[in-house]
């Protein structure tokens, strides 16, 4: 079947998109060195021979220099397609050439625990989704966000059988998620509300097991479940199952979703080590881009749920070529800021300007 005539809710539609982006931005790396786009960014992962991943995560001179390999202890979640960078970067020894020797703490549980392990160090930084890590960081937790890594990996999935196609088609009915503090929770929730649908009072989230999510909807318990890849991934090769939106559907097309997080205290005892872990990481995801394959085998190497094949389908899914540093993660923050006060998320009082001063921080220039 021709691209054009893919359904956009197959997983190959989103596939093909992903390819024709992918292609646009090899076409953009024969561009100059310091190239600007029309909206006034320098292209993200720059020119170059293959793996180049541009000047902003070149190692410095620092960092490149010989000698003992800084220790570094990293929190991720080893089940989320979206953290491959962080393995990437391991094996591919991208942070071994930044100067730091990771070791990763696998978090599959609270984004609390995970924050609270950050601030009292022990672990040093973490990858994880804005939508859930933005309230906690609220209530003050000393860990700083450094970069944004990708777009993309959360999926609504509504069952066809209850004629759930969009999201107006929502209301009224029970959606199947991991838990009311979830990433999807959150941001569907936006969608609900830009649709003009109350979040909470025109549908009910119903918490299950996450891996039991689409058995919730078989039963007819749900009509519909929100989740991330790759679980949802998976589950949308059920005929019975169709997306209805992702966290790249409308305004979100440019937004990143995964960040990159680093305790406080690292950054203002040894800033040097905080850009060497984000630049490092962000090589790893300009790699993830590059050679969505390769990364698929070694997330899968690590645990990741799903064949090669279905692994490199998903990170072609995501916008791992959108990797927001200063100005714009910035921005970036304070729109999800004012959506997730709406939603009553955050503190309808919180001045989401100064929250992302707050959080962010530049450990690049």
């Amino acid at each position: 079947m021709p691209e054009t005539e893919l359904h956009p809710s197959h997983p190959d539609a989103t596939l093909s998109r992903r390819r024709l982006l992918r292609a646009g931005m090899s076409a953009a790396a024969a561009l100059p060195l310091g190239f600007v786009t029309s909206t006034g960014r320098a292209w993200g992962p720059g020119p170059g021979t293959p793996f180049d991943p541009g000047p902003l995560c070149r190692p410095t001179a620092a960092e490149a220099a010989t000698g003992p390999l800084r220790p570094i202890k990293l929190a991720w979640n080893a089940n989320a397609i979206c953290t491959a960078a962080a393995p990437v970067a391991k094996e591919r020894g991208i942070f071994a050439r930044h100067g730091l020797d990771v070791d990763f703490v696998n978090f599959g549980g609270s984004t609390e625990v995970l924050l609270e392990a950050i601030a009292t160090g022990k672990a040093d930084a973490g990858i994880g989704m804005a939508l859930r890590w933005l309230k906690p960081m609220e209530q003050g937790f000393d860990v700083k966000i450094t970069a944004g890594l990708h777009g993309g990996c959360l999926r609504l999935l509504g069952a066809k059988s209850a004629n759930v196609t969009d999201i107006a088609s929502l209301k009224g009915k029970t959606i199947a998620i991991s838990d009311h503090a979830s990433p999807a929770k959150n941001f569907f929730g936006l969608l609900l509300a830009d649709a003009g649908l109350d979040p909470e009072r025109d549908v009910e989230w119903r918490p299950y097991p996450a891996d039991l999510l689409n058995l919730a909807v078989e039963k007819g318990e749900a009509q519909a479940l929100a989740d991330s890849d790759p679980r949802t991934w998976i589950w949308l090769k059920d005929p019975r199952l169709t997306e209805v939106a992702t966290n790249l559907s409308g305004i979100y097309a440019t937004r990143s979703c995964c960040v990159v997080a680093v305790r406080g205290s690292l950054i203002r005892n040894d800033r040097a080590v905080a850009g060497a872990l984000t630049r490092a990481v962000l090589e790893g995801g300009h790699r993830v881009q590059d050679d969505p394959t390769d990364a698929a085998a070694i997330f899968g190497n690590y645990g990741g749920k799903g064949s090669v094949e279905d692994l490199a389908a998903m990170l072609c899914s995501q916008t791992h070529q959108h990797r927001p540093v200063g100005a714009d993660l910035k921005q970036e923050l304070v729109l999800y800021g004012d959506e997730l006060k709406r939603v009553n998320v955050l503190r309808r009082t919180t001045d989401t300007a100064k929250f992302a001063e707050r959080i962010y921080a530049d450990v690049l220039s």
